[in-house]
């Protein structure tokens, strides 16, 4: 039974709202995760009017009365130690709602890995119990692991705005064809919609973010309302529109629990580029430029590239789309109404030939450097239509990633021997941040009031960081909670305490198909092959005398390079005998595991003493 939405949940419209209703959308945002005008109006006033909120928000009938026993219960699953794996669960007595679904992706150390999930063994056995999936926007550290954790889980119902439910089915299509039949969708039309999920009302607000369709959550409970942005910044006015405010959450029943994503802790910048300012600046480098222009940004940015389609349109050029995702996102914005292509504005890139390369816009996927994306393969002359020319301009549209740092330097530097016109956030404005700076953190908790304050979706540094500045602004230290994944954190009769027992939040790798079957010591296996290779030594011992018949076989993969090591080699096959024959005697049984373990150790040990490198010793005994 899909939860309905229920008109008289803070409520600020006198008109009955629609329930479970999958309406398409006739227009889109002009800006962030804003409302669009359309549903807004038919729905029912946005949440801003403080007095209102207060006299008409969360009567305590609309609760059950609570058991002695129930509290309000939040665990992190991920984003409290990392970029990415974002995941929370709420818990009230026999409700669980869950927010995000993220992927986190492989760090260095983790060959093989494609990208890691949140561990969801705390909700074994509790699978009934979830009322609902609320996911906040369509990003992958948000709704990445969504085809894994929704089957695994029976399929809960799936709360979301129309851009981020489009994604997150397209999701699973890509993982599993035809998974989507499982879903039970709850669409999100307007931020006055609310719905009850079990002991949980859910509340929703406008917030700003880089991609279209994110919404800011209320989750509210007898023991408490949990007010969190997702991700979030936030801009100041400009002339196309009014900057998103969160005063109007200040009313919500007390005590309010701000998780608020806190990547911009450490950014102290007191300037921030406008929206207008960064299309100002695009548009002028289209309208300059002698030859063809790539644009590499996020594929996510649909705002964006609608932008610079319509800009084109304007000026008379062309766009090729490039990128799976590129071309993906594109095709859900159209179908969603959010971007209004111009008739024969969008070229295939395997055309570009037929036009005059100063008529030639490239919107494309690889701004971090990804191995396998276009602009790598641009940059390589791999790739069959696009080849650089001085004369071209590049844009990287985009913000750096952590941790992608010198990736993203290698590709540039690259890209400058054959370009003269790589433009950049260092050198002008052409790509606006959907994440805050340390200013906006003050400010949001000055206007929200919280009671307690949890930083989150972040390493852990930045958290304290965010505590720091939370600290600033007048919230006691000891209302403040930095949490580790895992951390469960109670609230009950108007006081939090952190529980002793965390819940298992170890890594769940997915590599191809497999999910969870790579554990630690695969990738601890790994991580030394891929440091000092591997050494394969097949051995033939004769069981009767205990001795090594023929010449023992070596095979050395990433560890030395066997012709030009002629002298190790013999000398190692040597060793291999005195090996076999200090472990073995004639005419007794023989322990080939203890001779096997005993070549790999000795044989680590010889190898190490010779050449101060470890590879992986791998022996082969075969008896005859």
């Amino acid at each position: 039974m899909i939860p309905q939405i229920k008109p008289d949940f803070v409520s600020l419209s006198d008109k009955p709202k629609e329930t479970n209703v999958h309406p398409r959308p006739q227009g889109h945002a002009s800006h962030g995760g804003q409302a669009r005008p359309q549903h807004t109006a038919a729905r029912g006033r946005q949440i801003n009017n403080p007095k209102n909120i207060h006299s008409q928000t969360h009567k305590p009938k609309r609760h059950a009365q609570p058991k002695k026993s129930d509290s309000l219960k939040i665990i992190p699953l991920g984003g409290m130690e990392e970029v990415g794996r974002n995941m929370t669960i709420f818990e009230y007595g026999d409700d669980i709602v869950i927010l995000d679904m993220g992927l986190q992706f492989a760090e260095e150390d983790m060959p093989g890995i494609d990208y890691i999930i949140p561990n969801i063994s705390y909700l074994k056995g509790k699978e009934k119990n979830i009322r609902g999936v609320i996911f906040s926007h369509g990003h992958m550290d948000h709704i990445g692991a969504a085809p894994i954790l929704l089957e695994k889980l029976g399929y809960p119902p799936i709360i979301g705005r129309d851009l981020t439910v489009a994604l997150v089915k397209n999701r699973l299509e890509d993982y599993s064809p035809k998974s989507t039949k499982n879903l039970k969708i709850i669409r999100v039309n307007s931020v006055d919609d609310r719905i009850s999920l079990g002991n949980f009302r859910i509340g929703f607000f406008n917030v700003e973010h880089s991609i279209m369709d994110a919404v800011g959550v209320i989750i509210n409970t007898p023991h408490g309302t949990v007010i969190h942005p997702g991700d979030w910044t936030m801009e100041k006015d400009s002339a196309s529109h009014k900057a998103v405010t969160y005063h109007h959450l200040a009313n919500l029943p007390r005590p309010k629990v701000l998780m608020l994503e806190s990547l911009g802790a450490v950014d102290y910048r007191t300037s921030t580029t406008t929206e207008e300012e960064m299309y100002t600046n695009i548009e002028r480098l289209i309208g300059e430029a002698k030859g063809k222009i790539i644009i590499a940004t996020f594929s996510s940015q649909v705002r964006r590239i609608g932008h610079i389609l319509e800009f084109a349109a304007k000026v008379g050029k062309l766009v090729a789309l490039d990128g799976y995702s590129m071309k993906m996102y594109v095709d859900i914005a159209k179908e969603l109404g959010y971007i209004k292509v111009p008739p024969k504005t969008i070229i295939p890139v395997k055309d570009i030939h037929k036009h005059p390369e100063n008529k030639i816009i490239i919107l494309c996927t690889g701004a971090q450097g990804e191995g396998n994306a276009v602009l790598s393969r641009i940059m390589t002359g791999e790739h069959r239509f696009i080849k650089i020319k001085k004369e071209d301009t590049i844009i990287f549209s985009s913000s750096v990633i952590p941790g992608n740092e010198r990736t993203i330097q290698r590709l540039k530097d690259s890209l400058y021997r054959q370009c003269d016109n790589v433009i950049h956030s260092d050198i002008m404005d052409v790509h606006t941040s959907g994440h805050s700076n340390a200013a906006s953190i003050k400010e949001i908790i000055k206007q929200i009031r919280p009671d307690y304050f949890l930083p989150t979706y972040a390493n852990h540094f930045f958290l304290k960081e965010a505590a720091k500045l939370a600290m600033d602004v007048g919230v006691p230290k000891e209302k403040i909670f930095v949490l580790d994944n895992g951390s469960v954190l109670e609230f009950e009769n108007q006081r939090a305490k952190v529980l002793p027992k965390k819940a298992d939040t170890s890594y769940v790798f997915v590599d191809g198909l497999g999910v969870g079957d790579i554990g630690h010591i695969v990738l601890r296996d790994r991580q030394m092959m891929s440091k000092d290779g591997m050494f394969v030594v097949i051995t033939i011992i004769d069981k009767q005398t205990g001795k090594v018949k023929n010449s023992p076989d070596i095979i050395s993969r990433g560890f030395i390079y066997m012709r030009e090591s002629k002298e190790l080699l013999a000398e190692t096959r040597k060793k291999v005998k005195e090996i076999v024959e200090q472990t073995t005697t004639a005419g007794h049984p023989i322990n080939w595991t203890y001779v096997k373990d005993n070549l790999r150790d000795k044989l680590g040990q010889f190898l190490y003493n010779k050449t101060e490198r470890r590879p992986m010793v791998l022996p082969v005994v075969i008896e005859v």
